[in-house]
């Protein structure tokens, strides 16, 4: 099948073109997002394949239909980023990868605490400049703290499995509740009880209409004063700027970013010699107790591995009109809660 591949980096490429041995579709890649202003490059190909930050709302899904694009192969699990009605209208077939490695983020995500926590980042570069000062490094142990994970499916599941090794106290919220979890010794309560009880919270739960800035001052002025907080589902469940108002404040105080709600014209790119313009973000940096890494939570040899894998089975399934009910996104799905 003839398969234009979008926003390819050079490790896309190389795991692609590996995984596509047994698979012989023809595969054409692009540097650039797909957007208004490339998405011409797509026409003649019967897939496509996009990544989180591609433009794929109507009026672009309408052109890809017309031009001759018949799947949408995601090369991630979530898909918030798409506009499932119009994918619907236009006869378009979405399919996803629905698992590819939730320990890459799920311990990606404990790495995040353990480096607030311990101020590793800030004492790495304190040694590098010859000041071995302890002052300003203390942290606590994580051992009797009580953590709030919100959503918890598979990666909400393993951060779960880690923790309790830490010896943490674990609450959650999920409207499906995940019985694994149960039998960990994971409670399952309110939203509100997690806020108030929770040292640390940490978020897996995907992008919807009930989830965005679920994080907002209300939910925040819940929470115990001086509370860590992770995020490595998507950058839309969190209100920036609350979140820089809570830091503020002393609320939040500690903040663990892989994701950002602004992030397309942000993450993934080299902008070390460019001015960022957006001023939030910037803000954001100023904070000697908030980390952000770029999106990178995903990334492992094992993730990039099964998502090209994944990815390409799901395009010859397509094309064999046996693709798996799991890897299909349907419009309805977008109501779903529970995140993989």
């Amino acid at each position: 099948m003839r398969v234009a591949i979008f926003s390819v980096k050079p490790y896309d490429k190389e795991y692609l073109e590996k995984m596509n041995e047994p698979f012989q579709h023809e595969l054409t890649f692009f540097e650039a997002r797909l957007s208004a202003e490339t998405v011409s490059l797509a026409s003649g190909f019967e897939a496509v394949c996009p990544f989180v930050n591609d433009q794929l709302d109507a009026p672009i899904l309408k052109t890809l239909a017309q031009n001759g694009t018949r799947l949408l192969a995601l090369r991630s699990a979530g898909f918030n980023h798409v506009d499932l009605k119009a994918a619907e209208a236009n006869g378009l077939t979405v399919a996803r990868v629905p698992a590819y490695s939730p320990y890459a983020i799920a311990e990606h995500t404990v790495g995040l605490m353990l480096d607030l926590n311990r101020n590793i980042h800030r004492a790495y570069n304190r040694v590098r400049e010859g000041n071995f000062s302890l002052d300003g490094l203390m942290g606590f142990d994580m051992n009797g703290k009580t953590v709030g994970i919100v959503g918890t499916g598979k990666i909400g599941a393993i951060v779960a499995n880690i923790l309790k090794g830490f010896g943490c106290q674990l609450l959650a919220y999920d409207p499906y509740p995940n019985s694994d979890c149960i039998a960990l010794g994971v409670r399952y309560t309110s939203l509100e009880t997690l806020y108030k009880d929770a040292d640390i919270i940490t978020l897996h739960c995907p992008l919807t209409p009930d989830s965005r800035h679920l994080i907002d001052d209300q939910a925040i002025a819940q929470m115990k004063d001086s509370v860590m907080l992770i995020n490595t589902s998507r950058g839309a469940v969190v209100d920036t700027s609350a979140v820089i108002a809570g830091l503020k404040s002393g609320k939040i105080g500690y903040l663990g970013l892989d994701v950002y709600e602004e992030e397309a014209d942000l993450f993934f790119e080299d902008l070390s010699n460019r001015v960022i313009q957006d001023d939030l973000f910037l803000r954001l940096l100023t904070f000697p107790n908030v980390i952000i890494t770029g999106h990178q939570a995903f990334f492992t040899h094992e993730a990039i591995a099964h998502i090209a894998h994944t990815t390409l089975k799901n395009i010859q399934d397509f094309e064999q009109g046996s693709l798996a009910t799991e890897n299909r996104v349907l419009p309805e799905e977008k109501l779903a809660v529970s995140h993989g």
